[in-house]
This record gives C-alpha cells, sequence and structure tokens, in this order.
C-alpha cells in the first residue's frame, strides 16, 4: 500500500513540474550575438546598421522547444549605422527619439513550430508603442564552450513597418520613391550560455 501512495505521489509531481522539465535559464553572451537591421534607401539600395547595447533572458527547452520564452531589452542610443551624423538624425525625434524612448523591448508570447524551423510570437515595444510581430527561428545547436558552459545558438528574421510604431519621416524623391522605405527588416544571431 504504501508503494502504491509513493508512487501516486511520484506521478502527481511529475504532472506538476511536468510543463517546466527540461527548461533552463541562459543569459546572451553579447560578445558573440548581433542584433541588426536594414531600410531601403532611395529605393535603389539597403542601409543596414545594429545595435550595440541590449541584453537578452532566455527560457530553453529543449524536449520541447515551444515552451521557451525570451525577453529583450535594447538600448536605442546603441544604434550604429557605421555614419555618426546619420546615426544622430536616428536618434532624434524624427525616429527613435532616444530621448523621451530610450529603450525598446521584446516579450514572447507563444512559440510555434512549422515546417521550416519556428516562429516566435511577441510584443515589441518601440517609440512608445507595442504591437505584436512574428521572428522566424532557426536554432543551430548547443555546445559546451571554454569554461565548461553549455551554450546554445539560434538565429532570427523578421520585418516590421516603422510606421506602426509612430515612425513616418521620410521624404519622396523625385521619381516618386522615398529616401527612406518603411519596411524594416531585422537580424538576430545570438549565442546564449546556460546560466
Amino acid at each position: 500500500m504504501k508503494f502504491k501512495i509513493s508512487l501516486l505521489v511520484i506521478a502527481a509531481a511529475l504532472l506538476i513540474t511536468g510543463s517546466s522539465y527540461g527548461a533552463d535559464k541562459y543569459t546572451l553572451d553579447a560578445a558573440h550575438s548581433y542584433l541588426g537591421f536594414s531600410v531601403r534607401h532611395l529605393v535603389i539600395a539597403n542601409v543596414k546598421g545594429h545595435f550595440s547595447d541590449f541584453s537578452m533572458d532566455l527560457t530553453f527547452d529543449e524536449n520541447d522547444m515551444t515552451k521557451s520564452s525570451v525577453q529583450v531589452a535594447i538600448k536605442v542610443a546603441g544604434i550604429d549605422t557605421d555614419n555618426q551624423k546619420r546615426d544622430d538624425h536616428l536618434r532624434s525625434a524624427d525616429f527613435f527619439d532616444v530621448e523621451k524612448y530610450p529603450e525598446m523591448t521584446f516579450t514572447s508570447t507563444k512559440i510555434e513550430k512549422t515546417e521550416d524551423g519556428y516562429v516566435m510570437h511577441g510584443n515589441l515595444t518601440m517609440h512608445g508603442t507595442t504591437k505584436e510581430i512574428a521572428v522566424s527561428i532557426d536554432f543551430l545547436g548547443k555546445t559546451v564552450g571554454p569554461g565548461g558552459k553549455e551554450r546554445i545558438g539560434f538565429e532570427g528574421y523578421a520585418k516590421v513597418d516603422r510606421r506602426d510604431f509612430g515612425m513616418t519621416w521620410s521624404k519622396t524623391i523625385e521619381t516618386g520613391g522615398l529616401v527612406v522605405g518603411h519596411e524594416v527588416k531585422i537580424e538576430l544571431q545570438i549565442e546564449a550560455v546556460k546560466m
């Protein structure tokens, strides 16, 4: 009888903890990660840039990636397009308005498996506005790095319309196109260390 009760207790404990079983906490390795973007300039070219100051907390479930979650915080003043004049303009009220909105955040709400990998849905808060976006995710694997700590890597891609976040500044050129395009392509290259 005691044996049966013990089995019931163990089974109940497994059910209670089952949703978090296999999930581990990871933190960003900023030295080996990248958060970049590109946007059309004058219709004919892409201007690329990145954010040099961002952090990420990741709960990763290797057994079921759909149970994983991510939180990202980005210091907008760290924007870098390799051109000081352009970066200052992007920090101004015409675009990010970093004095008023110094940080962007992303919090995942769900992750779903697709034929091509995974799609992470979540809320992006930028320029004082929060919108749901979808990020295509490819898990690149895990390994043990120098120092013996477990590491995981993944990359992600998303597209957003900056007008959805109240950033509408642009000018029309003689041929009818825009100086700065509306669509922004986002690229993530992430390496994270198990805590």
